[in-house]
């Protein structure tokens, strides 16, 4: 059973930090694309992020370019989102999804198949 689980959320501090994990059962992260979203209340699903399976193609959202870094570990089928400098902003549940790609990815929800339950992040003071 192919399965996405994020993990990492939580309550954070303006200017804190938090890592979100996205790990896959049931399928090999190897050859898949992995996209972080989120989605504010009130607000639709937003790219933030994407790793190619070759690691070629970290695309970021304009609003998290400088703050957040992504990055993925194939031996423990883990891909991470590193958020700093975090700002009310940024509170949103954060999804992570795959999609079977070689070299790219991209920051369109319409283009993955598989999707995690999400983790809320909440950005106050």
């Amino acid at each position: 059973q192919v399965q996405l689980v994020e993990s990492g959320g939580g309550l954070v501090q303006p200017g804190g930090s938090l890592r979100l994990s996205c790990v896959a059962s049931g399928f090999t992260l190897d050859f898949y694309a992995i996209g972080w979203f989120r989605q504010a209340p009130g607000k639709e699903r937003e790219g933030v992020s994407c790793i190619s399976s070759n690691v070629d193609s970290t695309p970021y959202a304009d609003s998290v370019k400088g703050r957040f870094t992504i990055s993925r570990d194939n031996a423990k089928n883990t891909v991470y989102l590193q958020m700093n400098s975090l700002k009310p902003e940024d509170t949103a549940v954060y999804y992570c999804a795959a999609v079977r790609l070689g070299g790219v990815c991209y920051l369109n929800e319409y283009e993955y198949d598989y999707w995690g339950q999400g983790t809320q992040v909440t950005v106050s003071s």
